[in-house]
This record gives structure tokens, C-alpha cells and sequence, in this order.
């Protein structure tokens, strides 16, 4: 068996360990049997919530079951038919289960990077709040720069993307914007892409064409679901209405429909403009409200433990990519070392090389911490 070939067959193996750990090998079929049991209950749909949540745990398990067996076998035989094909001469045969490998190589990795998107929160919807920094009218251009990336990455992943609200830059761009992106993993995709990101670039606001720097902040928090209690008394919270700016339609845009929420303990406000009525723009809100304050808790437990490991290490907020379009071009993560030499394409929402090496490399520190 050639060098490659070996190393092809060691990465699978590799992958097939851990997704086995992350599952819990020796106990699926057990659990499965469970789910099946308690989905045949004549009760089941007594509680139409936890009846959906048991069906999609199910349908998990039963994936990871599949995928762990397609994965398994497809080596088992592949390497079968390369052993056969070198006793039999047959550099045919060799070929086609080469090439076999290969592609199970990186289905092998892509399922090996969801199974580390198992945190408590990863597989919920998300938030992504982006903010321009101080510079005005470059950074609010680089925001909506910003904002347009994340939702052409959150398309192409086939992923829903809701406006929640916007403000707009006074001359160009955005001040801020929020987004709700719906789908599996999404938390777990974007969660480590909060902090502070960079861009330097010739202005085109800039008569005499100079360089400049500008500054963006990008918050991902999940979406809290009935798994996550957040309790939040009516008396920690003042409500405020206005009337909505911006797209909507005369509905909208007449009526003081937008809601604007206050938790007084911790001063967090948050807004919702894009539904047509108050009710809706409130319970969208409260959802925002108490994703925050799950991010809050977090981050202060995180605080806490890095307190007591003497940890001085950056927070997430800190600094995390630079976008550079002038003097030369690149975009570098400064946390993962990852870069790309095409910004265009980036910025056209090909972030995945980008999240995965932030998701291993955020592990890492998990793992480093965990020790």
C-alpha cells in the first residue's frame, strides 16, 4: 500500500475513534432501542414539545448511527479491494478504491468537525449582532461589509436569515444589525467568531485616497430553546415602544409596532422592528433578551474559572481577524493563524475554512482549560 494511500487510511481511522467517543459506541444501539420504546408510547403527543424533541434526538442518533456504518464499511472494503487489487495485479482496482479513499477522507473530516460542535447550545439557532466601531462612516461601511458576508455564508449553508433590526449609518453603511440564522449548528458554526474585526483598506469616502483603518464588533449568542431556563422577572424589565424606520411597508412604518426592551439588573437593551405588531416584535425581543443574558452567564462563569487558573490569556472579544486590502491582500485570523489571500471571495461568504479552524481551535483552549 502506498504512503498516501496509509495516510488516508490512518486519518479515517482517526475520525472514526473520535466520532465513536463523541456517541458513545458501545451505548447507541442501546439508546436507539430507548427511543424507539418511548416514541411508540400512546401518550407521546400529550406534549407536543418534548414529543418534537424526542423525534429529533432520535433522528441524531439514528444519523450518527448511519454515518459512523457508512464510514466503517467504506474502509473496510476499499482497503479489501486495494489488497486484492495488488495480489491480482489489477492497477484498476487499485485506482477506483484510492480515489474511494480519498472522498471518504473528507466526508470523514467534515463529520469529525460537526461531532465537536457538541456543546450545550451548538445545535440551537443563533443571534449575530454586528457593530460599528469608532471611525464613522468607514466603519459603518465595513459593518454592512460585515453584515452582507455572514449572510451570504448563512445562505449558501442553506440556513434561514431574519433581519431582527437595523440602524443605519448616516451617510453609508450600518451602525448596527442584528440577525436571527436558523438551522443546525448554527450556533455551534458561528460561536467563535465574536470579537473585533479589522479592516484596512484605501477609503473610497477619502478624496485623497489614503489608507485607513476601521473597526467592526461581531456578538454570536444563541437562541435560547426550552432545554435553557432563563428566568426574567416582569419587574427587571422596562418596556419601550416606537415607531418602526426602514423597510416594513406603511403598517410598519405608522404605527409605534418596534419594541425596545431594558433588563435594569444588567442595563442590556434590545430591539425588534421586523414583525408587524407589537406582540410579535415583543416575544422576539424577550428571545433576544434572554439569549444575552445566557451569553452574559457564560461569560461570567468563564471569567470566574480563568480568575482562579490565573489565566491571562485574550477574552473572546478581543481582537480576532484582519481584513487587509491595501498594501497587499489577506485575511488572517489572529487566534487560529488561518489566512486567505482572496478577501473577495471572503467576503462572499466562503468562511468555512475560517469557522472550522476557529471551532478546532476553540476546542483546544476547551480542552486546555478542561486539564
Amino acid at each position: 500500500m502506498r504512503a498516501e494511500t496509509q495516510n488516508n487510511v490512518d486519518a479515517i481511522t482517526k475520525s472514526l475513534a473520535l466520532l465513536a467517543q463523541r456517541m458513545d459506541w458501545d451505548t447507541a444501539a442501546h439508546r436507539l432501542e430507548e427511543f424507539d420504546a418511548m416514541i411508540e408510547a400512546p401518550d407521546l403527543w400529550n406534549d407536543p414539545a418534548k414529543a418534537q424533541k424526542l423525534m429529533r434526538d432520535r433522528q441524531s442518533l439514528l444519523d450518527e448511527i448511519s454515518t459512523f456504518k457508512l464510514i466503517d464499511s467504506g474502509l473496510k472494503d476499499n482497503v479489501e479491494l486495494i489488497e486484492l487489487g495488488e495480489a491480482e495485479g489489477d492497477q484498476e482496482i487499485v485506482t477506483e478504491a484510492e480515489t474511494a479513499l480519498k472522498a471518504l477522507v473528507e466526508l470523514a473530516a467534515g463529520k469529525e468537525l460537526e461531532a465537536l460542535l457538541n456543546g450545550e447550545a451548538d445545535g440551537n439557532d443563533t443571534f449575530l449582532e454586528i457593530n460599528a466601531g469608532a471611525g464613522g462612516t468607514e466603519s459603518c461601511d465595513w459593518a454592512s461589509i460585515l453584515a452582507r458576508m455572514y449572510v451570504r455564508w448563512a445562505e449558501k449553508k442553506g440556513y434561514k436569515v431574519e433581519l431582527q433590526s437595523e440602524t443605519d449609518g448616516d451617510e453609508a453603511g450600518i451602525r448596527s444589525a442584528s440577525y436571527k440564522i436558523s438551522g443546525k449548528n448554527a450556533y455551534g458554526w458561528l460561536k467563535s467568531e465574536s470579537g473585533v474585526h479589522r479592516l484596512v483598506r484605501i477609503s473610497p469616502y477619502d478624496s485623497a485616497a489614503r489608507r485607513h483603518t476601521s473597526f467592526s464588533s461581531v456578538w454570536v449568542y444563541p437562541v435560547v430553546d426550552d432545554n435553557i431556563e432563563i428566568d426574567i422577572p416582569d419587574r427587571d424589565i422596562r418596556i419601550d415602544t416606537y415607531r418602526s424606520s426602514g423597510a416594513g411597508g406603511q403598517h410598519v412604518n405608522t404605527t409605534d409596532s418596534a419594541v425596545r426592551i431594558t433588563h435594569l439588573p444588567t442595563g442590556i437593551v434590545v430591539s425588534c422592528q421586523n414583525e408587524k405588531s407589537q406582540l410579535q416584535n415583543k416575544a422576539s425581543a424577550m428571545v433576544i433578551l434572554k439569549a444575552k443574558l445566557l451569553a452574559l452567564k457564560k461569560a461570567e462563569e468563564k471569567a470566574h474559572l480563568d480568575e482562579l487558573r490565573g489565566d491571562v490569556a485574550a477574552s473572546w472579544g478581543d481582537q480576532m481577524r484582519n481584513y487587509v486590502l491595501n498594501p497587499y491582500q489577506i485575511v488572517k485570523d489572529l487566534r487560529t493563524s488561518h489566512e486567505s489571500g482572496n478577501p473577495q471571495a471572503v467576503f462572499d461568504g466562503e468562511l468555512d475554512d475560517f469557522l472550522e479552524a476557529g471551532i478546532r481551535w476553540r476546542r483546544g483552549a476547551e480542552k486546555a482549560a478542561e486539564n
